[in-house]
């Protein structure tokens, strides 16, 4: 059985843009994967068309059985989280091992004020 793990520095997932989203990545296989790689990734949740982006991949080089890799990025410009009554847009970091495409996924934020950013100021007529 397959065991990966995702931790982030001092367990932080609120970051600003230009600030370094830093962690480690451990797994434990039954067999070597082909390939092991960490992803700076974002994605839409909500109603239409959902979008994904990956804005940036840290290889891991030559991945064995069991292994403990660090990793970093810095939090790109845009775009930011946010959170809307039709629409959201989350970032997460997501470690994956192929074959099998095996991942694991942390959810994070990259906006000002290291918050994700909530409308304000609509009344429920006007996005409905």
């Amino acid at each position: 059985m397959n065991e990966l793990r995702l931790g982030l520095r001092e367990n932080k997932t609120a970051f600003a843009p230009g600030d370094t989203i830093a962690g480690a990545a451990d797994w434990s296989c039954d067999d070597a994967p082909a390939s092991a790689e960490v992803r700076l990734c974002w994605y839409t949740q909500g109603k239409g068309t959902e979008d994904a982006a990956i804005a940036e991949v840290v290889e891991l080089p030559n991945p064995a059985k069991t292994e403990l890799r660090q990793f970093s990025f810095v939090a790109p410009n845009e775009p930011y989280s946010f959170s809307g009554k039709l629409v959201s847009i989350l970032w997460a970091v997501e470690l994956v091992l192929q074959p099998g495409d095996q991942s694991e996924r942390v959810g994070i934020v990259i906006a000002p004020e290291r918050q994700e950013i909530v409308p304000t100021g609509f009344s429920e007529k006007a996005i409905s």
